[in-house]
């Protein structure tokens, strides 16, 4: 059985609960956005208004360990047009992100 995913430009966008994960996890890296705040809009709809960004090693065991770069967002377009950038970055040269995690 294949299951699809929603995809943004490219790459497949899936959230659980608070959490929405960008990229493809059989890839050297993976975001993961945190949705920390939302705000009551119109009707009960919620707007996030504070996410919390982390790019991810998913070959690394300890979770603490795996996260790379980390920042914050005050919009979910922020959020994903940022995760987007880090993924094309790390697809163009995938070993400057280790390079920095160790200095």
């Amino acid at each position: 059985m294949s299951q699809e995913f929603f995809m943004y430009r490219g790459y497949p966008l899936v959230r659980c609960g608070n959490q929405i994960y960008y990229g493809y996890m059989a890839e050297p890296y993976v975001v993961m956005i945190e949705i920390k705040h939302q705000t009551e809009v119109i009707d009960g709809m919620k707007l996030a208004d504070k996410l919390k960004v982390y790019q991810m090693a998913t070959r690394e065991k300890n979770p603490m360990k795996a996260i790379v770069k980390t920042s914050d967002r005050s919009t979910l377009y922020d959020a994903v047009d940022l995760a987007h950038a880090w993924l094309v970055r790390a697809e163009k040269d995938p070993g400057s992100n280790e390079k920095s995690k160790r200095t």
